[in-house]
Order: C-alpha cells, then structure tokens, then sequence
C-alpha cells in the first residue's frame, strides 16, 4: 500500500527499524538523556523563545489539545476560537467542558481567514486568549498565521496553535509570531507511529501553567514539566514512539532542518496538484498546506473514489466524514512520499477514468 492520508503516513526505513527492537527499560539516564534532546530539538524546529519547555504526552493530539484547554485557559479567560471545521469545534467543546468563555469565529467551508473575520473582536470585550487550528485538517485550510498574529499582538491575547498537521509542513516560527503554545502530533509529518503529542510552552504560557490548579492527574502539564526537568515523564510513556521521535528529529536536523523538511513537502505538493490538470477534481480550498490537498471528485463520489483506490490500486487516500462523506477526499503529502509515488496514485486515477469510474 502506498499511505497519502494525513496520519498515520509512511515512515522512513530507519524509523521502522525501531519499531521492531526490543523497548527498554525507561527509568535510566541514557532514556532522560534521549528525552532532553528530544525537546531540545523540537523547540529548535519551533524557532522557540528563550525560556519555552515542550512535554510529550502520551496520547493523541486530542489529548494535548485538552491539556492545553485545561492547564493554559481557565474560568477567568475569554477566547476567540476558530471553528472552520471538526478540529476548531472540538476546541470549542473543550473550552466549554472546562468552563472557559468563548466566542468563535465560523469560516465557511474551504475559506481563508480574514481581516473582516477578526474585525468584531477587536478592541476590549475582554478576550484574552486566541485558539486556532492553524491548517484545518478536516476542510483542508491553512490560515493565515501573520494576520492571526498580528491581531493576537495588537489586542494583547495569548495564542494557542495546532499545529498538529501543519508543523514540519508549513512555515512555522513560534518566537518571531508570538505563540504561546504550539501542539504537534507523532503521526503527522514526524513520520512516526501514533501515541505521542507534542506540546511547546512560551514563558507566558509557562506562567499561566504554574498559576492554575490541576483538573486531572494524566493531563497535568506541572507534574509533566516537572518530570521532563530530569528527562522523564510522569507515568510509563509510549516508549518506543519516543525513540523513533528521536531518531526523526535527528535525521531532520542532518538534512537541513525544517525550512528543508518544509521546501521538500511543498515540492511534493506542487508536483502532485500540477499533475492533477485534467483529471475530474476540484481543490476545496482557497487557502493551501503543503501537508494536504483537499478535492471534490466532479464524476463520482470520493467515499466511491477513495475505496476504489484501495482495493483496486493498493493506495490510502484520506476520507471524509458525515455529510462530507461523498463530496471530499483529501491527499497527504507528508511522510516517506516521493515524486515517484505521486505519479503512481495519477496514474491510478487516470485509469479510473478510462473505466468510467470518474
């Protein structure tokens, strides 16, 4: 099977490898010292401030979504939260299950981020904080970070970002545009197996950290910063996950870092949406990531689309779901993908097409 969905992606030779190794005990100095370098490079990737932490958590990037709700926000806050689709709403469910007051921001389906968006939210009412999902994974939008800082800096909010399918995808720098707090996932462009999300802390998000009481004991980000000051987590972690993490961190900053890692997935996403010329597709989005293509099939349903790929041609594609179910498909361009694979699902589709079945 060739993997062009969003997560889990195809991961590189060397990053299987350790899938298949014996996991080790974790207590020791030799995992601390792998977990120290872990968060040094992931901040190093970020461009982090001075002072920023990062945590691991083990579980998806939902979990560390929910911790940054939990241990960042609280009752006293007011958010504005962009809700363009499944991943902003379950931002809004969060802050409302946490008692944290909101108003969100509703993009129609496949449209950018606008000025006229933020334009009722600025000034006083209040608001301190900013919670975005920078690429939209579900509609396939990427926004505008600079607008979104921009704003976020004029009227003082803390800014929170997923950027769980964006990071290693789309420029990314969390000093020069003031995020507090960046969330990333093992899945996505790390190219690793699902299990660990990643969380960066600015010092003001550090500080926000240290002020609130802690509403759960997993999700705890001061035991977990805590921990991570000797190298360690609070309980037993995805050991293993956090090995190839490593690993991939490593081979990232040996090929030229991240503006590397960004120039090679927009490589790929421009070759694939070139060759796409003709065929019976629409591009969705008026706002693109290098990490996705979101279409709508013209000739066909893309639930029909995307199962007829895997059983007929051996290739994933990322489905939808509920009411966009037949209407979009989405291609990844994150993982081990190369050009060659690129003209491998063309090919594919271009065949469906001499048999009517597009």
């Amino acid at each position: 099977m060739i993997n062009f969905t969003v997560g889990p992606v195809q991961a590189d030779d060397s990053i299987r490898r350790i899938g298949g190794e014996q996991v080790p005990y974790f207590r020791t100095p030799e995992f601390s010292a792998v977990m120290k370098e872990n968060e040094r490079m992931f901040l190093d990737l970020l461009h982090a401030p001075e002072g920023s932490r990062a945590v691991f958590i083990t579980g998806s990037g939902t979990a560390s979504m929910e911790a940054s709700i939990m241990n960042v926000l609280c009752e006293d806050d007011r958010a504005v939260v962009v809700d363009g689709g499944s991943f902003g709403r379950r931002f809004c469910e969060l802050c409302e299950l946490y008692s944290v007051d909101f108003e969100r921001i509703s993009p129609e389906f496949g449209r950018a981020l606008t000025d006229d968006d933020l334009k009722p939210f600025e000034g006083a009412r209040g608001f301190t904080a900013f919670v975005v999902n920078i690429h939209e994974t579900s509609t396939g939008v990427l926004y505008d970070l600079d607008l979104i800082s921009d704003f976020c800096r004029r009227n003082g909010l803390l800014l929170v970002v997923d950027a769980i399918s964006s990071f290693l995808a789309d420029p990314l720098d969390m000093g020069a545009a003031g995020i507090d707090v960046v969330i990333a996932g093992s899945q996505k462009a790390l190219a690793c197996p699902p299990g660990i999300s990643l969380i960066a802390l600015s010092p003001r998000a550090l500080a926000r950290v240290a002020a609130h009481p802690s509403k759960c004991m997993y999700l705890d980000l001061r035991s977990a910063l805590a921990n991570g000051d000797r190298g360690q987590t609070p309980f037993t972690p995805a050991v293993g996950v956090l090995l190839q993490i490593n690993q991939r961190l490593r081979e990232i900053e040996e090929r030229g870092g991240v503006e590397a890692e960004i120039t090679r997935t927009g490589l790929l996403a421009g070759d694939f949406r070139r060759r796409l010329a003709g065929l019976p597709f629409e591009i969705t989005s008026e706002s693109l990531s290098n990490a996705v293509t979101p279409l709508h099939p013209t000739t066909a349903g893309a639930k029909d689309v995307v199962e007829t790929l895997k059983t007929d041609y051996g290739i994933w594609v990322t489905p939808s779901g509920g009411e966009l179910a037949q209407t979009l498909l989405r291609v990844g361009h994150i993982g081990a993908l190369t050009v060659d694979d690129n003209r491998t699902l063309i090919d594919a589709l271009v065949d469906m097409r001499s048999r009517d079945l597009i």
